[in-house]
């Protein structure tokens, strides 16, 4: 299956996307901040990164900002419950900066799946 790199700050959080997404047969790697993700991107690329929007340390706009432009084929997911934006409107942000899926916390876990799914089986750009 794909390797997959899950970013967020909330260790709960990653600890059930990472629990879904090994039982779906895929291998994960976490990052608890955008700094991080984008060090462990570049040191070994993942098939693809799912991040949340808000995390300390560089932030999901950030990660996807850079991945994107340095990595033009980055498959990008981005979640988020909302912050100092409505939901929707980081979401919004999301697409227009590269992320191929948004998902909206909480995770639905089928949802989840057939947007990993969705993703990874289209042609990269």
């Amino acid at each position: 299956m794909a390797r997959i790199l899950v970013v967020d700050d909330d260790r709960d959080v990653r600890g059930v996307l990472v629990r879904i997404l090994t039982k779906a047969g895929h291998e994960v790697v976490q990052a608890e901040d955008g700094g991080a993700a984008i060090a462990a991107y570049r040191a070994h690329p993942a098939d693809l990164i799912i991040t949340d929007m808000y995390m300390p340390a560089g932030d999901g706009v950030e990660v996807v900002a850079r991945l994107a432009d340095e990595y033009p084929g980055a498959r990008l997911i981005v979640m988020s419950g909302g912050g100092q934006l409505e939901k929707e409107d980081v979401l919004d942000l999301a697409r227009r900066l590269g992320a191929r899926r948004t998902l909206a916390k909480p995770i639905d876990r089928v949802a989840l799946l057939e947007a990993v799914d969705d993703v990874l089986g289209e042609v990269p750009p």
